[in-house]
C-alpha cells in the first residue's frame, strides 16, 4: 500500500489530518492547539505555557500520576511545548496502541484545573522564568523578539513575566481555556502506521462531545524595527549578540528561498559565517536562520564569542551579511544548499514523528499538505534570482540588535 494523506472534520469542527504509511513500524499523534503567546494580552501574559503545564495535572477521570504513568506505559516518547503560535501535545507509540493514546491525549486536553494544582505549578513557572534569566542565549532571544516586533503580538514572551504570572488567577486561566481550546481551533495530526478510520472513530468517541465556539487571531503584519539594546551581565563568561529582521511569512512561498539563503550564509556548518568565524576559531557560534509565523516572518542571527573579541567578530559578521546583501549568492552555493536541505528533509522523513509535525504545522499554518517529494521540489525550484528578490524585499542590513554579556558597549 502507498503512502496516503487523509483528512476529516468532526461535526464540532475538530480537524483530523494524517499521513498514513502502512510500512512504518510506529505512529505519532499530536493535538495542535492554535494558541500561544501572540493570542494573549498583558493581563494573562504567559498563560498559554502555564496552561500547557496544567494539562498534565489531571482530569476528572485521571490523576496527575495516572496521566504520567499511562504516558510512560503507552509511548516511546511524549511531551508538549508552547511557542508564539501553538501549544502542541504529542506522543509516539506502537500502532496497536492508537485507541489508547488518542483517548489519553484527548482526556488531558480537558483538564480539571484545580486551584491547588494551579498554586503549586505557579511556583514551577516562576522558577522556570528565573532559570532562563540566568541563561544569556535564551534571554537574548526573547529580548530580541520583543525589540524587533515591538507592540506586535509576536513580541510577547512565551513564559510571561514574573509580575504577570504572580498576578494570574485560576479563573483567568479557565476563561482563556474556554476562549482558545475550541475543537474548531484544534488539529489532530498523525503520521506513520495510522489506522485512519480507527483514528476518526477514536476522535469522535473522545472529542466529539467537546463544545464548539468561535475563535480568532489577529494576523496584522509586523512593522520592521531597527533598534539596539545592550544588557551588561557580568556573570556571563561569553558575549551574546542576536539580531532580528523581517523575513517571509508562513504563508509565503518565498520561505523556501529564505531558508536556502540563510543556509548559504549562516548554517552551523559549511556556510559563509561558519568558514569566516567559527572554523577560524574567532567565535564559538555565528549563524543566521529564518523562522515563519502567520502573517510575518523573521531572520535571526546569533553570535557567541569571548567578550574581548565581540566587537571585531560582530563587525566581521556585519561585513559578511553586507556582502551577501550586495552580491547575492552563487549558483554553486545554491546547489550545495539545496543538496544539504533536501537531504535533511528526506532523512527526517524516515521518522513518523517528524512527518507528524510537518503535517500538523502545515495544516495549522496554511491548511495545506505537502508530500516529501513536493517539499523537495519546492526547494529545488528556487533560483539565484529568487534569492536576489528576497534580499531586496527583506534586507539583511535592517535588523534589531540585542547584546548580553560582560561588555558594556557595542558599536552597531
Amino acid at each position: 500500500m502507498a503512502l496516503e494523506f487523509r483528512k476529516q472534520t468532526l461535526d464540532n469542527g475538530l480537524t483530523i489530518v494524517a499521513e498514513c504509511n502502512p510500512q512504518a513500524y510506529s505512529a505519532s499523534y499530536a493535538f495542535f492547539v492554535k494558541t500561544g503567546a501572540r493570542d494573549e494580552n498583558d493581563a494573562v501574559s504567559g498563560v498559554s505555557h502555564f496552561l500547557e503545564h496544567m494539562v498534565f495535572k489531571g482530569t476528572p477521570t485521571r490523576t496527575s500520576l495516572d496521566v504520567n504513568r499511562e504516558l510512560d506505559e503507552l509511548t516511546s516518547s511524549s511531551n508538549a511545548f508552547t511557542n508564539e503560535e501553538q501549544t502542541v501535545y504529542y506522543a509516539t507509540t506502537l500502532p496497536e496502541d492508537q485507541p489508547k493514546i488518542v483517548a489519553l491525549l484527548a482526556d488531558i486536553l480537558r483538564p480539571s484545573l484545580r486551584q491547588d494544582d494551579f498554586d503549586t505549578e505557579k511556583q514551577v513557572i516562576l522558577k522556570e522564568i528565573a532559570k532562563y534569566e540566568d541563561e544569556p542565549p535564551f534571554n537574548a532571544h526573547e529580548k530580541c523578539m520583543a525589540l524587533h516586533f515591538g507592540q506586535h503580538p509576536l513580541g510577547r514572551s512565551v513564559l510571561g513575566t514574573v509580575e504577570s504570572i504572580e498576578k494570574l488567577q485560576r479563573d483567568q486561566m479557565l476563561a482563556y481555556f474556554e476562549e482558545r481550546y475550541s475543537p474548531r481551533n484544534i488539529v489532530l495530526s498523525a503520521a506513520g502506521n495510522v489506522d485512519f478510520a480507527g483514528l476518526v472513530a477514536a476522535a469522535e468517541k473522545n472529542c466529539g462531545s467537546w463544545k464548539a465556539f468561535p475563535t480568532q487571531r489577529k494576523l496584522e503584519a509586523a512593522v520592521p524595527q531597527q533598534r539596539f539594546a545592550i544588557y551588561e551581565k557580568s556573570t556571563a563568561v561569553q558575549q551574546y549578540v542576536i539580531q532580528a529582521g523581517s523575513a517571509p511569512a508562513a504563508e509565503d512561498d518565498e520561505r523556501y528561498a529564505a531558508r536556502l539563503m540563510t543556509t548559504i550564509i549562516g548554517d552551523d556548518s559549511g556556510s559563509r559565517l561558519f568558514w569566516e568565524l567559527v572554523d577560524t576559531g574567532a567565535a564559538e557560534c555565528a549563524a543566521i536562520s529564518a523562522a515563519e509565523y502567520q502573517g510575518s516572518g523573521m531572520y535571526m542571527s546569533f553570535l557567541c564569542c569571548a567578550p574581548d573579541e565581540a566587537q571585531d567578530n560582530f563587525d566581521h559578521m556585519t561585513e559578511v551579511l553586507a556582502e551577501a546583501q550586495d552580491g547575492g549568492v552563487t549558483e554553486e552555493e545554491l546547489e550545495q544548499a539545496k543538496n544539504k536541505v533536501c537531504a535533511q528533509i528526506v532523512l527526517q522523513a524516515e521518522r513518523p514523528a517528524s512527518r507528524m509535525f510537518s503535517v500538523g504545522n502545515g495544516w495549522v499554518q496554511r491548511q495545506q499538505y505537502k508530500t516529501v517529494r513536493e517539499t523537495v521540489a519546492a526547494y529545488r525550484n528556487v533560483t539565484v534570482a529568487d534569492i536576489r528578490r528576497i534580499l531586496d524585499r527583506y534586507p539583511l542590513n535592517k535588523m534589531s540588535t540585542v547584546a548580553i554579556g560582560p561588555c558594556k558597549t557595542l558599536k552597531v
